[in-house]
C-alpha cells in the first residue's frame, strides 16, 4: 500500500491507496503537533492501522507534501524506524507533470504545487484552486499546463483567532453561517462578519484572477478544511473536493516512484 501524507500548520491529511488505484481506501486528518516525537507519532499510525486492519509491513511507499519543516525529520524518521520505508518528499527535482512560472520555486508550498497538479489532471484546464487551510491560496494553472501564480491571504480560523486576541470583549465563535448580515448579538455579528466577509473576499478574488487571465468560464476547484462553509455560497466555485491534496500525491508518487 501507499502511504500519502500533506503536513499542514494545523492538520496532517493522511491517505492509504493501493497501489493501483486512484482512490483511497483510507483517509484521516490529524492534529499536527510540534513537540510530538516520532514514536508518538508512530503510535498515532499505530492506532489508525489496526482500526482499519492495516500493518506497517503494509506500507510499500511513501510521499509527503510538508509545509512544516520542522516536523519533516520527525516524520521521516518514524517512516523509516516503523514502517521501515523511506519517504519521497515533495520538493526540488520531482517530476510534476506542469511547468512551474513561479520567480522562485523553492518558495512555492508544495501543497499548492499538488494541488494544482491534481487539479490539472483531473479537471483540466485552466483551473483556479482555493485552498481554505490555515492560509487562503489560489492557485491558477493554464490551459497547456503552466502553474502560473496566485494569490496568499489570511485563513478564516487565523484572521477569526488574531480578531479574538487583539480585543478586549470578542469571545471565540463556533463557524456557524447565521441566516442574514444583519444579526442582534454578538456572536452571530462575528460569524456574520467573518463567514459573509469571506465570501465575498472570494467571489471578488476569483472574479478578479478570471479577468487577468481573460477566461469567464475557467473551473474553480475549492478544497481545504473550511471550503464547505465558505465554497457553497461562492458562485463561481464549481467543485468542492476535500480530497484533493492527498490525491495529488497519489498521482505524484505514481510519476517518482
Amino acid at each position: 500500500m501507499i502511504l500519502v501524507m500533506d503536513v499542514g500548520n494545523t492538520n496532517i491529511k493522511v491517505g492509504l491507496y493501493e497501489v493501483k488505484e486512484d482512490k483511497p481506501k483510507f483517509s484521516w486528518r490529524i492534529a499536527t503537533n510540534f513537540q510530538n516525537t516520532a514514536d508518538e507519532y508512530g503510535m498515532t499510525f499505530l492506532n489508525l492501522f489496526t482500526v482499519a486492519k492495516v500493518k506497517f509491513t503494509d506500507i510499500t511507499g511513501i510521499i509527503i507534501s510538508s509545509v512544516a519543516p520542522s516536523l519533516n525529520y520527525t516524520l521521516e524518521h518514524m517512516c523509516e524506524y516503523y514502517m521501515k520505508v523511506k519517504p519521497l518528499f515533495v520538493g526540488p527535482g520531482i517530476k510534476t507533470g506542469i511547468n512551474l512560472k513561479y520567480t522562485n520555486t523553492s518558495e512555492l508550498g508544495t501543497d499548492r504545487i499538488v494541488n494544482a497538479v491534481a487539479a490539472y489532471k483531473i479537471y483540466g484546464g485552466p483551473v483556479i484552486i482555493v485552498d481554505f487551510g490555515t492560509a487562503t491560496t489560489y492557485g491558477v494553472v493554464s490551459t497547456s499546463g503552466e502553474f502560473l501564480g496566485g494569490a496568499i491571504g489570511p485563513g478564516i480560523k487565523t484572521s477569526t483567532e488574531a480578531l479574538v486576541t487583539t480585543t478586549a470583549k470578542l469571545p471565540r465563535i463556533e463557524f456557524v453561517k447565521p441566516l442574514s448580515a444583519i444579526n442582534k448579538t454578538t456572536v452571530s455579528n462575528m460569524q456574520s462578519g467573518v463567514i459573509y466577509g469571506f465570501i465575498g473576499m472570494v467571489d471578488y478574488m476569483v472574479r478578479r484572477i478570471k479577468e487577468e487571465i481573460g477566461v469567464s468560464d475557467c473551473k474553480v476547484i475549492a478544497t481545504g478544511g473550511m471550503s464547505q462553509i465558505v465554497a457553497g455560497e461562492v458562485k463561481e466555485i464549481a467543485t468542492i473536493d476535500r480530497a484533493l491534496t492527498i490525491k495529488g500525491l497519489k498521482m505524484l508518487y505514481d510519476m517518482n516512484a
